[in-house]
């Protein structure tokens, strides 16, 4: 089986090098890469030239439209049985492929999503991001987990697709606000076997500071409720936890502020407001201690934790309200 790995490119030409020096030690032979710059002004031709002599590598440059239009740019040039898609941001480990290539044969999936996991190389901001996006006490536990809730939707951090799915389905309709899971549903609608590969891991460094995971965040509560748009059936009750997460937190804060200033006194419902949130904090740090063995990263990963659903949450409503409410497009 030949593998088409299909990489959207957007001014990220450091990352790029570290995705392809992982590329190089695969133990699985049979596959060709594809580097589609979407219109960056940092482009990564010559870093990409660098690879030629240990990768089967092509790379091309298109002007910019998103990374769904330029992974269906790249569906174009493959000349594999089976495409795989990966962010920029991604370390692939050595047996990825033959893991993928065992799964496949055994299993005929026609479409499949893989888990993320953090590298040891990466921040300890890294690595609570990457709890906070994977943990099962955040809606980051419903993304390459085994007991995942609802269908499972592979993310264009790590999916692949048979070419028999393109030839049929066609690509991505979004380029942004939920591609991946946009093109998931219709392949799913379409008949199409959907399966997890567990051992399909990617080291996915997403972003290294807060205020850059933040706005990602943001944006993929918004991505929800455009999902929604095209498929209401989708919008499930746990995509309102962050909401209620922001609204509860809310609360919480003019409860204490009434309780200290106004009431001089602290009101039950405030006592117990701030308990199941002092418990929940307290879940994630011990939590994610015992996942990473590491007190800073586990201080980290409570505050990635809140910035996640603050944030998803925020984008969620933002979006909730101008397009379902207020009904603007």
């Amino acid at each position: 089986m030949l593998f088409s790995i299909i990489i959207p490119l957007y001014n990220r030409p450091q990352e790029i090098d570290e995705l392809l020096e992982s590329l190089t030690h695969q133990t699985y032979p049979s596959f060709e890469v594809l580097v589609i710059e979407d219109g960056s002004t940092r482009d990564a031709r010559a870093i990409v030239a660098r690879y030629r002599d240990t990768l089967d590598v092509q790379y091309f440059f298109k002007d910019n439209e998103g990374q769904g239009f330029a992974r269906n740019f790249g569906f174009e040039q493959a000349k594999g049985d089976y495409f795989i898609i990966f962010d920029s941001d991604c370390l692939i480990p050595p047996d990825y492929l033959t893991h993928v290539a065992t799964f496949l044969e055994r299993e005929g999936l026609d479409a499949y999503g893989g888990p993320d996991a953090a590298h040891d190389s990466f921040t300890p901001i890294q690595k609570a991001i990457s709890y906070a996006m994977t943990s099962p006490f955040t809606t980051g536990g419903i993304r390459g987990n085994r007991k995942h809730i609802g269908k499972f939707h592979p993310r264009s951090f790590n999916m692949g697709v048979s070419r028999k799915v393109w030839e049929q389905v066609g690509g991505f309709k979004l380029t942004r606000l939920g591609e991946d899971i946009e093109y998931s549903i219709r392949i799913q609608a379409s008949g199409f076997h959907i399966g997890l590969i567990p051992n399909a891991v990617v080291y996915h460094k997403r972003r290294t500071d807060f205020w850059q995971f933040y706005k990602q965040l943001h944006f993929f509560g918004r991505a929800r409720i455009n999902i929604y748009k095209h498929f209401p059936n989708e919008l499930k009750a746990v995509h309102f936890m962050p909401a209620a997460f922001v609204v509860f937190v809310t609360a919480l804060i003019l409860l204490n502020m009434w309780s200290a200033l106004i009431a001089n006194h602290w009101l039950p419902i405030a006592v117990i407001g701030n308990i199941m949130f002092g418990g929940y904090i307290l879940t994630l740090f011990f939590h994610s201690l015992a996942k990473t063995r590491r007190f800073e990263v586990a201080v980290l990963s409570v505050v990635a934790s809140c910035i996640q659903l603050v944030a998803y949450g925020l984008g969620f409503i933002q979006d909730f309200w101008r397009r379902l409410v207020l009904k603007r497009s």
